[in-house]
């Protein structure tokens, strides 16, 4: 398993100067963002998709440092209601997906949108709860829509033969990992997730029972390592549906936490291997938005933490059997 990293983080380094620092904390892959939420600091759609020369010159950097590119990040709502918002993130994560094929890039990671409750909303609408009944046909036309669109979505990522990682993440359509079999099974197993435990934690799911639902379909097709600490204190008088903000961080129910500060060694321990038990060996990209600490020291601490909870090395045989 290597180590890899969401760039974002090093906004303020260049692509250079973000490799240089991956090599030196022996890092091997990078998620940089490539649209939406993330940016694209670190490698801007337009500057390498079509062009042959941007794109050569960019493998001889990344080869100058010993990283690979793991995926592209581009995380957006392509299902807005803004027609405008919608058809901007719809293009991002098509240029993505074009952009990965020709770099050679396995995944593009992205979320999966969210739309309005219904055809005159101007908001996207996440849906917690059948009733009253309004909710239950706000959530069958919100599936409506996501589904016309990942099915085509699917079919182009497949023509480029690239995998989709959708991170289930609340406040999207696909926040849990029933909705993400859903849409896989809907469309093509080119669609699975970027499977970040974070937002699974404060939902109350089983990491490892995720894991191997989502393995057993063979779902998953990247990993963030990021963590969250929930705060007793404070679920017990408001539960876990917080609208605190992120740096009122006293007052919240959680709080997502460099890896090790949510939850203890022997935990990510079973983590990765409950990973290698459903057959994914790939990387752990590190995702900082731990608002407890600078990002480098956030980055530095994941990085020795999961230096010692990975697998370096491929299994033997079990000779023993």
């Amino acid at each position: 398993m290597e180590i890899g990293l969401h760039t974002p983080p090093l906004a303020n380094e260049s692509l250079e100067g973000a490799l240089a620092y991956c090599n030196e904390q022996g890092v091997t892959a990078i998620e940089p963002g490539a649209g939406g939420f993330p940016g694209q600091d670190h490698l801007a759609r337009a500057d390498f998709l079509d062009d042959d020369d941007a794109q050569a010159d960019l493998e001889d950097v990344l080869e100058t440092y010993e990283v690979r590119i793991s995926a592209l990040a581009v995380h957006n709502n392509p299902l807005h209601p803004n027609e405008h918002r919608a058809e901007t993130a719809s293009r991002e994560l098509r240029e993505a997906i074009q952009l990965a094929d020709q770099l050679e890039v396995s995944t593009v990671t992205c979320f999966s949108g969210l739309p309005a409750g219904g055809p005159d909303d101007e908001v996207p609408n996440w849906i917690t709860a059948p009733w009253p009944s309004e909710h239950a046909d706000a959530l069958e036309y919100q599936w409506d829509l996501a589904l016309e669109f990942w099915a085509d979505l699917a079919e182009f990522a497949a023509d480029h033969g690239v995998d989709v990682g959708i991170e289930m993440h609340p406040n999207m359509l696909v926040y849990e990992p029933h909705g993400l079999l859903r849409l896989r099974e809907a469309t093509n197993d080119r669609v699975g997730a970027n499977f970040d435990p974070s937002h699974l934690y404060w939902q109350g799911i089983s990491i490892m029972d995720a894991i191997r639902l989502l393995g057993d379909h063979g779902a998953i097709n990247h990993v963030h390592a990021k963590d969250t600490r929930i705060y007793e204190s404070q679920t017990r008088e408001k539960g876990v549906l917080d609208t605190t903000p992120y740096d009122d961080e006293p007052n919240r129910s959680w709080l997502f936490r460099s890896v090790g500060y949510g939850h203890d060694e022997r935990h990510w321990k079973d983590i990765v291997s409950t990973l290698r038990m459903v057959g994914y060996d790939g990387v752990l990209s590190i995702e900082h938005e731990d608002s407890l600490t600078s990002s480098r020291e956030g980055l530095e601490k994941a990085i020795e933490f999961l230096e010692r909870v990975r697998f370096d090395t491929k299994p033997g045989d079990a000779y023993w059997s």
